[in-house]
């Protein structure tokens, strides 16, 4: 029982890192970790379109476009049809956005990325296959999800509603 106690607390010690991390992100910056992302995978690209922006993030265009819908409210990111072809609209940052990217605090996944790719590959490995029994053992292998570390739904309207999906 010790064991498996031991991999339960571990469990929720990571679920509880990635509620925590949620909060601190939207009462510090009053964005979702994916809108964060996003902005920050625009801010090392310049510009893209949402099609782009999805591959980028692991996302369906229906989700980034829906981040994009918030984002533009909060005056964040600019959509302009493009001038080489029109069918392609172009996502860039607004100077809004440059400004809250500034002082945002590092994303958990950002984080964590940095501390996984210094691991041993067989420890990396190790890890992936791990996490990918647990994930079997708790039935969860078909649940679609992207490597955002996040918690509720991709697409929340804003961190007013975010407090309550959490």
């Amino acid at each position: 029982m010790e064991r498996i106690d031991e991999v339960l607390v571990a469990l929720r010690r990571i679920i509880r890192a990635t509620d925590l991390h949620s909060k601190f992100l939207a009462k510090t910056t009053g964005l979702t970790a994916p809108q964060m992302l996003l902005l920050q995978t625009l801010r090392n690209k310049g510009e893209d379109t949402v099609g782009g922006l999805a591959k980028d993030m692991s996302l369906s265009q229906a989700t980034v476009t829906t981040i994009l819908d918030r984002l533009e409210k909060k005056r964040l990111v600019i959509r302009e049809r493009s001038t080489s072809d029109r069918r392609k609209v172009l996502v860039f940052l607004s100077d809004n956005a440059l400004e809250k990217l500034k002082d945002a605090p590092i994303p958990l996944q950002e984080q964590f990325a940095r501390q996984f790719r210094d691991l041993q590959d067989w420890e990396q490995l190790g890890m992936i296959s791990s996490l990918s029994r647990i994930a079997q053992m708790m039935d969860a292998q078909h649940i679609d999800a992207s490597p955002v570390l996040d918690v509720g739904m991709l697409d929340r309207q804003d961190s007013a509603s975010e407090e309550k999906d959490i």
